[in-house]
């Protein structure tokens, strides 16, 4: 007689398991690392869940026959980028063997250095927790250090095919559980903040990152930033709202005084600062840190907590590819 294990994996068709397996409706991610010499690397994948909130927990699984394969199983750090449904050429790109996957697809980076796709539906930036072998593929477990969402419609994914996914946005979703981009562009000891048209000031926001170092801010306006100048600066909550903020400092490319800017816009002199016209709490205190940081050079990177938050300071920006590699 046949051992249990023996029996259950001779009874199981693996063609009809696949089969049965591609009834479940899914999404469509690309999920992208970079390899020990920082290329970056991505393949196509719909196996994709969240884990946990608290830590903030996903997983995604590699089979071990990808080409990618050893980039994921030894990085430390990972990004999921779910796909809307406009982007069957993107699954079907990153799906492939292609050598220069990248090449036409616009990409950046925001936390760890995973690769992150500028036109996606949502992404999630993280750091390996973990990983479990299982059978055919390795779980990847990462820690979400950074995400971001946008209002269209997913890319859905059934029975070997994609599929429409009818997705109708419920009112107020974006606002409550988006994140809010907002950034901090220095300009010749003045720093850019918009009017609230009430009398208060906060600092300009944009829904897409930076694509060839032009960043377009809500309201139109289009800025030309020094690309090693912009880094991440803040993460953190504010206690009367939903939103979360995710800030960048940056660093205007040209002369303040040369740039056309909107109503709305303006250059303040860093040590003039309105810290009373900005009715945020959060803001204010981090306009107040950035303004000390900035006589110093020296700038950290402060993330939320429920103790009172973690600043971690941090010295000057490198180009990922130009470090050594572990």
């Amino acid at each position: 007689m046949l051992a249990p294990a023996e029996k259950t994996a001779n009874l199981i068709d693996p063609v009809a398991l696949r089969r049965a397996f591609g009834t479940f409706v899914t999404g469509v991610t690309v999920i992208t690392t970079r390899d020990a010499d920082g290329t970056p690397r991505g393949m196509t994948a719909n196996s994709f869940t969240s884990v946990s909130l608290d830590p903030p927990l996903l997983l995604v699984c590699v089979g071990k026959g990808a080409h990618s394969y050893g980039a994921f199983n030894s990085s430390d750090s990972f990004a999921v980028n779910l796909l809307h449904e406009a982007q069957t050429d993107v699954s079907n790109l990153f799906a492939s063997k292609a050598a220069n996957k990248f090449d036409t697809v616009s990409h950046d980076r925001v936390h760890t250095g995973a690769p992150i796709l500028t036109d996606c539906l949502t992404w999630f930036d993280c750091t390996m927790h973990s990983r479990v072998d299982a059978g055919d593929h390795v779980v990847l477990i990462g820690e979400v250090q950074a995400f971001g969402t946008s209002p269209t419609a997913p890319l859905g994914f059934c029975r070997g095919r994609y599929a429409n996914v009818k997705d109708p946005l419920p009112p107020g979703w974006l606002e409550s559980q988006g994140m809010i981009v907002g950034y901090l562009i220095e300009s010749d000891g003045h720093l850019l903040l918009r009017s609230d048209g009430k009398g208060g000031w906060g600092l300009p926001s944009a829904k897409r990152r930076i694509a060839d170092n032009e960043l377009k801010l809500d309201g139109g306006d289009a800025l030309t930033l020094v690309p090693d100048d912009t880094f991440l600066y803040s993460v953190f909550d504010v206690s009367d709202g939903d939103p979360g903020y995710l800030i960048y400092r940056a660093r205007l490319a040209q002369d303040s005084a040369s740039v056309a800017l909107s109503p709305g816009l303006k250059f303040f002199p860093i040590d003039q600062l309105p810290y009373d016209a900005i009715p945020t709490r959060e803001i204010s205190s981090m306009l107040r840190r950035y303004a000390r940081e900035s006589a110093s050079k020296r700038f950290g990177i402060y993330m939320d907590s429920n103790d009172g938050g973690r600043l971690a300071m941090v010295g000057e920006a490198q180009p990922w590819a130009t470090l050594p590699q572990s």
